[in-house]
Order: C-alpha cells, then sequence, then structure tokens
C-alpha cells in the first residue's frame, strides 16, 4: 500500500525543470587537501580535478573526487576574511552546494526565479579548451545552494576552472554508485515551508510523511516530509524537531551547525556487505544497534537473501516495504561537530526510506548523545 501511494504522490510532480540527477556535492571544509585524503583512503573515492593557486585561482583551493555517479568536491579558502571561511567558522566543514544536472540551466533558473526562488547565480557561461558549461543557482534552507549545471557542449574533467587531478595513489573504491537522497534538516515548524518551496518552486512532490509517532523514542522526536523530483533521480527528506523530553538529533545538529543544513548524505550501493566491511576495514565508524535488533528481524522483515549472522556482525538494518526490501546503515558524523554524517543504502526493490528502522536509529543516535552529553 505504501509504494502504492508513493507512485500516486510521483504523478503530482511538475516536471517543467526535468533533472537528469545530482551532478556535485560542494562541500566546504577546513582543510580541502587532508578532507579529499579522507574521502580517497576512507571511502574509496579517486582523484577527479583541482582547483588552486597552480590553475589561477587565489581565492580558493578545491579537490575534486568521484566513485562511479558520485562527485563530491571540498574547497577550502586561501585567504582569511573570505566569505568561504565564513561559513567554516560558523558551520564547521558542511554541505555549501547540491549540484543539479539538467539540459538547460537558463531555463531552469528561471522557472525558479519566477516562482519565488532567491537568486544565487544567474545564469552564465563558463568555458575553457574543452567547451562551455551554463551554470546558474539559487537559495535553498540554511545557506544551503542549488547550482543547475548544463554540461552538454563541454568534455572537460569536470567544469572550466579545473585541470585533471592525477595522483599515484587510488584506492580500491568500495561499491558506492549514486547519490541516493539527500536529508535536510531545519528549524522548529519550518518543514512545511521548504516542502512548498520545493512542490512550488522546482515542481517537487511529497511522496512521504512521517511525524512524531512515526519517528519517536521515550524522549526525542522528529517529524519529516520526503520531496522528489517527478522522475525520482532527486529525493530530498526534510526534517524538523518535534516536542519531546530530551533534545533531538535534529535539535543538536541545528545548535552544532549553527543554523539549517544538509544532515547526512545517503549513497547507494549493490553489494552493502562488502561496501560496509571495507569501510569499517578502513577505519570508519558506524552507529551501533543492539543484538536484540536481530532476535525479531526476520519476524519483521520476512525472507531476505543475506546471511542474518553477517549482518549482525555489521550492524546493518533491514526494513521492508509492499515492493521489496532495503539495507542501511548509518555512520558517526564525518567531522569534529555532530553534524554531517553519511548513509549507506542498498535498495533490494524498496522504495521507502526504512520506516521500520527509525526507533532503533534513534535509541543508537541517543546513545551517541548522551556520550556528548547533549541529549
Amino acid at each position: 500500500m505504501e509504494n502504492q501511494q508513493i507512485k500516486k504522490m510521483y504523478e503530482q510532480a511538475e516536471d517543467f525543470m526535468p533533472l537528469n540527477g545530482t551532478d556535485y556535492v560542494e562541500l566546504y571544509v577546513s582543510n580541502a587537501r587532508q578532507a579529499a585524503h579522507f574521502y580517497k583512503s576512507a571511502m574509496g573515492f579517486h582523484s577527479l580535478a583541482f582547483s588552486g593557486l597552480e590553475t589561477g585561482n587565489k581565492e580558493f583551493e578545491s579537490y575534486v573526487v568521484v566513485q562511479n555517479k558520485i562527485r563530491l568536491v571540498l574547497s577550502s579558502p586561501l585567504r582569511s576574511g573570505t566569505e568561504m571561511g565564513r561559513h567554516i567558522d560558523k558551520h564547521g566543514d558542511g554541505v555549501k552546494v547540491v549540484a543539479l544536472w539538467v539540459d538547460d540551466a537558463a531555463s531552469a533558473y528561471h522557472e525558479a526565479v519566477k516562482r519565488g526562488a532567491k537568486s544565487y547565480m544567474e545564469p552564465r557561461v563558463e568555458e575553457d579548451a574543452f567547451g562551455q558549461v551554463v551554470r546558474s543557482g539559487i537559495h535553498a534552507y540554511g545557506e544551503v545552494v542549488h547550482i543547475f549545471v548544463e554540461r552538454k557542449d563541454y568534455n572537460g574533467p569536470f567544469l572550466p576552472g579545473y585541470q585533471a587531478w592525477e595522483t599515484i595513489y587510488n584506492p580500491e573504491p568500495i561499491g558506492l554508485e549514486y547519490i541516493d537522497h539527500m536529508v535536510g534538516n531545519v528549524g522548529h515548524n519550518q518543514m512545511n515551508k521548504w516542502v512548498d518551496f520545493y512542490k512550488n518552486v522546482m515542481g517537487f512532490a511529497q511522496i512521504l510523511s512521517f511525524d512524531d509517532k512515526d519517528i519517536s523514542t521515550k524522549y526525542t522526536a522528529l517529524m519529516s516530509k520526503v520531496m522528489s523530483s517527478g522522475n525520482g533521480r532527486v529525493k530530498f527528506p526534510i526534517n524538523e524537531p518535534a516536542d519531546g523530553l530530551k533534545k533531538s538529533q535534529v535539535e543538536e545538529y541545528l545548535d552544532f551547525y549553527e543554523g539549517e543544513g544538509v544532515q547526512h548524505i545517503a549513497v547507494a550501493t549493490n553489494n552493502i556487505i562488502d561496501t560496509v566491511t571495507k569501510l569499517r576495514e578502513r577505519g570508519v565508524l558506524f552507529l551501533e544497534v543492539p543484538d536484540s535488533y536481530y532476535d525479531s528481524l526476520t519476524e519483521r522483515v520476512g525472507k531476505i537473501e543475506e546471511e542474518l549472522e553477517t549482518l549482525k556482525n555489521l550492524r546493518i538494518l533491514v526494513d521492508r516495504d509492499d515492493e521489496g526490501y532495503l539495507l542501511q546503515l548509518f555512520s558517526k558524523p564525518v567531522q569534529s561537530r555532530p553534524t554531517l554524517f553519511f548513509e549507506i543504502i542498498q535498495r533490494k526493490g524498496a522504495t521507502s526510506f526504512g520506516k521500520g528502522n527509525f526507533k532503533a536509529l534513534f535509541e543508537a543516535l541517543e546513545r551517541e548523545q548522551e556520550l556528548r552529553g547533549t541529549l
């Protein structure tokens, strides 16, 4: 039943700016070179492109890493007093740009602005020896921006202003395929404002909704609505805090990020057991659910292909909807502040988001919050 409702919701999307997918995600970080090494060493990304002093960029340095369809841009300022530096000082390392691949960046921009979007960057043509790219941009929640990227006339390594970044060290990939979804945390009573933004400004449809009865424990709660482009290639769940006895994970995020922003990036794999095994071997830390989670797992989700003991050893979570099941696991924050983290997800037919795991996940998060003294 849930998936039939999702399909009906997709039909409500207005694709007046068709999105081909996520083009890249740019993070502002305090040390781009070291961050790039982390994403390569720990998460199996490879070197792709570079912008900095050597390319004539005297303001900031950016390293682009890639794994299958996922491109991350890691950027740091080269001097004090910059807008990028202010962003890092306020928020710590975090996502600034969620770039969307489109066929016509000028059209996407004008469609969004005429529907109420605040302009971030008017359409502009960027050129080099490899051709041209058209980019434009709008503001979203917090300081996040969406940049529309049109690259049909470009065959360079990434974007004009970047050169190919070739390195001897390119560790084995870990099987990450594409960005499944990206979750935004917004303030109290702000969720519906941004749901309306994605619906009215970008033509998205709301495909799922979770309230504090769905996502709660004894102490904390949140509410969430999932927005999706009509073709389902771009999905943005939006979370806001709900009243609880103690401080929720969303409130903790808002406190330490000092504002609204991207809470986590969900990356898809075709073999979560292999991917998580390699991530753990490389030192990536994950949330841990208790052994008791697995005692009734098969009763709750039915027959699955994976060995229960293997999932238990890796602490991988499982949930089922009427289209199939999914496996997922959530990392601990990947920087000092308890803000941005990653979700590893493998879908075996399921199109939902692991509703059956919410309670176990939140309890695991609360144990981490308790250790940090922020619950």
